[in-house]
């Protein structure tokens, strides 16, 4: 029984992957992303691994997501073949779109920033390292990973992520209820969902730490069941179900996700905007041009930070810029916004928690009055050399490179 223990660039968790997979009594085989896919086939099971994959360029998962082995995984997923993704592995298989698995493999939501909010202070954004409680959602699917598990057991886990919170729109959360799909979910010591922090590591929506797709033979898990022994019964469970050779044939789920227009960046009247570019070289920037170089969009990328400021006054605005909460001058500089010559688009968080922390941070640590709000943002031009730039946006944004909808908002920016 052969399962394959696949990385890409990045990827740092293969080693505990693999003792986890031996001691469920299976054979872990190491596949890298340049590896041909043909290696594949052979495959009873595939898991793909945490880390930090192209050093989360963009955002966490979305370049490897891009990567042409996917399109094998999403074919053996297609013949009920397993497949868990763990921390970085999830939020491959969220940006691919096999989970939840909509019609199409369509995006369905996402694993953004986390949120660790407490008293209504924010605690922290980013990187978060704890070990925390899960167990099986009360109404749980049973599917490939849950045979070893019921509800009453609470499994004792690390979680290592800085984009470990699930978000989607209220429709799709009701259908994921419904279905039992969120089948793990932060939990306390004695089982008890607590949707706060520390229960609950990152905000998750409903504590959700684990999703699986309809047929039950894809997870997403956002925890590390493979760095205890504690987590060994959902490795046995994936030996189990293959051992059983049972395929699940289902229908996508119901949610059909819906475009809307792309509307264009108004800076409101009393905001003064802060632009930032890095003095360095970008590899972001690089990551995602090259990215669409070789899924056949020929596009010169560059990438700035954008802050939206509301203070009372020029001055404030100054002592806000010597703090350095907004830029490190070390590697970092402002420009002036000037007409754009490229094609350009604003990506903003929904709920913004960096520009929140850093409003929390100049009150609380600079003692400085009148900031109203921040707004935090990343700007994104395209250029081609070919001139035809406006064929290529559409392309551009259908990859989902520089946004996810459930996460982020996303405007033209003149």
């Amino acid at each position: 029984m052969r399962i394959a223990v696949v990385q890409f660039p990045g990827s740092n968790c293969e080693r505990e992957t693999m003792l986890a997979v031996k001691r469920a009594g299976m054979e872990p085989v190491e596949f890298l992303w340049n590896e041909s896919r043909e290696k594949l086939y052979a495959m009873d099971g595939y898991i793909i691994v945490g880390g930090f994959s192209y050093e989360d360029r963009s955002r966490a998962g979305i370049i490897a997501a891009l990567d042409p082995v996917m399109l094998e995984l999403k074919a053996q997923s297609e013949k009920g073949k397993p497949i868990l993704g763990i921390c970085n592995g999830a939020q491959i298989l969220v940006e691919t779109g096999l989970v939840p698995g909509l019609e199409n493999n369509k995006l369905g939501m996402a694993l953004t920033e986390n949120k660790r909010i407490a008293h209504g202070k924010i605690l922290g954004t980013g990187y978060y390292n704890a070990w925390v409680n899960m167990r099986l959602t009360d109404e749980y699917q049973r599917n490939a990973f849950t045979r070893y598990l019921t509800a009453q057991d609470i499994l004792h886990v690390p979680v290592a992520h800085g984009e470990g919170r699930f978000v989607m729109t209220t429709a799709m959360w009701q259908e994921i209820e419904q279905q039992g799909l969120h089948v793990f979910r932060y939990c306390d010591a004695e089982g008890k969902i607590i949707d706060h922090f520390p229960v609950n590591p990152n905000g998750s929506l409903g504590n959700t730490a684990a999703i699986a797709n309809k047929a039950g033979n894809v997870m997403a898990m956002m925890p590390h069941p493979e760095r205890t022994v504690n987590g060994d019964p959902i490795f046995q469970s994936i030996r189990d179900y293959i051992t059983e050779g049972r395929t699940e044939h289902t229908v996508p789920l119901y949610y059909y996700p819906r475009r809307t227009g792309l509307p264009s960046y108004q800076k409101p009247e009393y905001a003064h905007e802060c632009i930032i570019e890095l003095v360095i070289a970008d590899n972001q920037a690089l990551t995602v041009q090259n990215t669409l170089r070789q899924i056949g969009i020929p596009v010169t990328v560059k990438r700035q930070i954008h802050w939206e400021v509301h203070c009372d006054s020029a001055a404030v605005l100054a002592e806000i810029k010597k703090t350095g909460v907004l830029y490190n001058e070390r590697k970092e500089t402002e420009v002036v916004p000037k007409k754009m010559l490229s094609t350009a688009f604003l990506v903003r968080a929904h709920e913004d928690v960096i520009g929140q922390q850093k409003r929390q941070t100049l009150q609380d640590h600079f003692s400085i009055q009148g900031v109203n709000a921040i707004q935090h943002g990343v700007l994104w031009h395209f250029s081609s050399e070919t001139g035809n730039i406006a064929d290529l946006i559409e392309k551009i944004l259908h990859t989902n490179i520089i946004s996810n909808p459930y996460a982020h908002d996303c405007y033209q920016y003149t």
